[in-house]
């Protein structure tokens, strides 16, 4: 039997800026709901530039009694030429407690120490854009002291 291996190119890098974090401590059911909303932020690739639509979203993490945060995050881009595109991100991140907590704490980690990975979904309109919404993309991320940073890759 023949298996297929997937083969990753990369699509671009979104950059984001993340406002403070409200936290539901702990959520009724048993794990703790956060809430962060996105102040600004880029996306620049080959085939697509522009910004992030400030205010237009956020991430509602739930921070799992394991300690993995899982990721659901919603949020406007606006690229370059004017065109708005729908984006929801899931993923996870965990590792060692003290790296997890020094990151609540917004300390810069070497991403080599923590698991962050995503896989978005986008809703773009017809045209020049709507191979976002044709390919599954996966995202390899790193917290930064004001954000996130996460390259994406379209999986072929």
């Amino acid at each position: 039997m023949h298996h297929l291996l997937p083969r990753f190119e990369y699509a671009f890098t979104i950059t984001l800026t993340l406002g403070e974090v409200y936290w539901v401590r702990p959520s009724i059911q048993g794990s703790t709901r956060g809430a962060v909303y996105v102040t600004d932020g880029t996306v620049e690739g080959p085939e697509i530039r522009g910004t992030i639509i400030p205010q237009s979203g956020g991430d509602w993490p739930l921070l799992r009694p394991d300690g993995v945060l899982d990721f659901d995050a919603r949020y406007l881009l606006r690229t370059d030429d004017g065109v708005v595109i729908y984006m929801q991100n899931r993923g996870y991140r965990w590792g060692p407690p003290e790296v997890m907590a020094a990151l609540s704490r917004r300390e810069p980690v070497d991403s080599s120490a923590y698991y962050m990975r995503t896989a978005p979904k986008f809703e773009a309109p017809e045209g020049r854009y709507a191979w976002l919404s044709q390919f599954v993309f996966v995202g390899v991320a790193q917290k930064t002291p004001t954000g996130n940073s996460i390259a994406y890759f379209k999986v072929l």
